[in-house]
């Protein structure tokens, strides 16, 4: 547990919401040092003003801060429903034997974390949120919605998961539960999907037709891809025999990194290719995520596809 915490504050929230809340204010720090300077800390409330329209709802004692011109948004401007999906089979718990409260992420802890702040963007922008998590199965499914006590019911979700131990070497069935969402959201969403895409057998095809039931369904789809670049991309382990065990079957196999190091940097390039050209064709987002970078890309990423639906609406 970091140290600065202050003990009432995160007793009063939680760790994870605590956690999201210091994320988020510092993502909004950043955006005001960078081109993204036009977006608000009031953004939950405002929008900029575009050239031409009314200036009937021009915030002018705003203006007097900032010297920008936002107009007040209204409630319907607002709202979105938005379904965390994360998938919580063994693969995500690699690298295996982090600690829960620690500073090291595992794919799974860096879902975690990355949801509790997009939940804390959702909770500033009064969107709705709900979660579901699934391993071999769609095992939690709780629908969006936006009052203080379902938000602290889906952080409690959250916090169960990352208390939980991977003992049970859940497998992987990405498509079944992607399929299941989609009939158990029966309200247009925004459907935010964190998974490692490491399906025993998974088959590209049978991944593309699932999302786009939910794309059939009037759902927007934002796919983050999950992986421990340095050694889930580039394979970087140590030139040496390494015993690799599967997370989910516990099967084991002795290798020398270097023997294999080539084709397997191939083949993850080849999966990743396919499945961004793949997602583009159905205008599905896709985004690339390395744990090591934090959440920050993760709210990037959302803020643009928010905007673009702003867009859309308007």
């Amino acid at each position: 547990m970091p140290m600065n915490m202050d003990p009432s504050l995160l007793q009063r929230l939680g760790r994870l919401e605590f956690l999201a809340r210091q994320a988020v204010e510092g993502f909004i720090t950043g955006l005001h040092k960078s081109p993204f300077h036009g977006f608000s800390v009031e953004f939950a409330e405002h929008r900029l003003y575009n050239a031409g329209e009314s200036t009937r709802h021009i915030d002018w004692k705003l203006y007097g801060r900032t010297d920008k011109l936002f107009v007040k948004r209204f409630e319907e401007e607002t709202n979105l429903r938005c379904q965390l999906v994360l998938d919580c089979s063994g693969s995500m718990w690699y690298p295996a034997g982090v600690d829960p409260d620690g500073p090291e992420l595992n794919k799974m802890k860096f879902a975690i974390h990355s949801s509790a702040a997009l939940i804390e963007m959702f909770r500033r922008q009064r969107d709705a949120v709900g979660v579901s998590l699934f391993g071999d199965q769609l095992e939690t499914h709780v629908p969006a919605k936006s009052s203080p006590a379902h938000l602290r019911l889906v952080y409690h979700e959250l916090e169960n998961l990352l208390d939980s131990v991977n003992d049970e070497r859940k497998g992987t069935s990405t498509v079944d539960a992607l399929h299941q969402i989609a009939e158990a959201s029966p309200r247009r969403s925004l459907v935010i999907v964190f998974s490692d895409l490491l399906d025993r057998g998974g088959d590209v095809d049978e991944l593309m037709a699932a999302l786009q039931h939910l794309k059939h369904n009037k759902h927007e789809v934002v796919l983050f891809h999950v992986l421990d670049g340095a050694t889930e991309v580039d394979f970087s382990f140590e030139d040496r025999p390494t015993i690799f065990e599967d997370l989910e079957t516990g099967e084991e196999i002795r290798l020398h990194p270097a023997e294999v190091r080539a084709a397997y940097v191939g083949r993850m390039a080849d999966l990743r290719k396919e499945l961004d050209l793949r997602c583009a064709q159905y205008h599905i987002d896709w985004v690339d995520v390395d744990i090591a970078k934090g959440v920050y890309p993760v709210l990037s990423a959302y803020l643009v596809k928010r905007a673009k639906l702003k867009s859309i609406r308007h």
